[in-house]
């Protein structure tokens, strides 16, 4: 027997399939297919929230600079916000990198339900639904090399 793919919910071996302690012999499963659902505009709102969240203090600190230069007050003054608004952008850079760090975990959790189906015993059954686009990827192309093996 060989292991496919194998987590906490999922188990794919060359004679079944074990979803949420569900067991579906690959034998008969006749038709595996998956269906998109529709887009989740909240968590794409939240992609565009940690965006702005990491630009926005950058363009803060780049906006102060060119305040400063066209106010033309005294070279004092202009150094005086020309730091403040340098230091507001270095102090963004270790915030920046958590921000964009969970920005890329967003691109892998997706924006959509995503569905393995199967026609099990004559009738449409589904598999499995998660959010998470990339375990679902692992967990599709597990199940097909699966079938082709068998």
């Amino acid at each position: 027997m060989v292991e496919y793919y194998s987590d906490d919910s999922v188990q794919i071996t060359s004679d079944i399939l074990r979803v949420d302690g569900r067991t579906y012999p690959l034998r008969e499963l006749v038709r595996v297919w998956h269906v998109r659902g529709r887009r989740s505009w909240r968590r794409l709102a939240n992609r565009g929230m940690l965006a702005a969240a990491v630009i926005g203090p950058l363009v803060a600190a780049a906006i102060g600079v060119l305040i400063a230069i066209l106010l033309s007050t005294s070279f004092g003054v202009t150094v005086a916000i020309v730091g403040v608004c340098c230091l507001l952008g270095f102090c963004a850079v270790p915030v920046a990198d958590i921000l964009l760090n969970r920005l890329d975990r967003s691109y892998d959790r997706g924006a959509r339900k995503l569905e393995i189906w199967a026609t099990w015993h004559g009738r449409a059954v589904v598999l499995l639904t998660t959010d998470d686009a990339h375990r679902f990827g692992q967990i599709y192309r597990a199940l097909q090399r699966a079938m082709e093996s068998g």
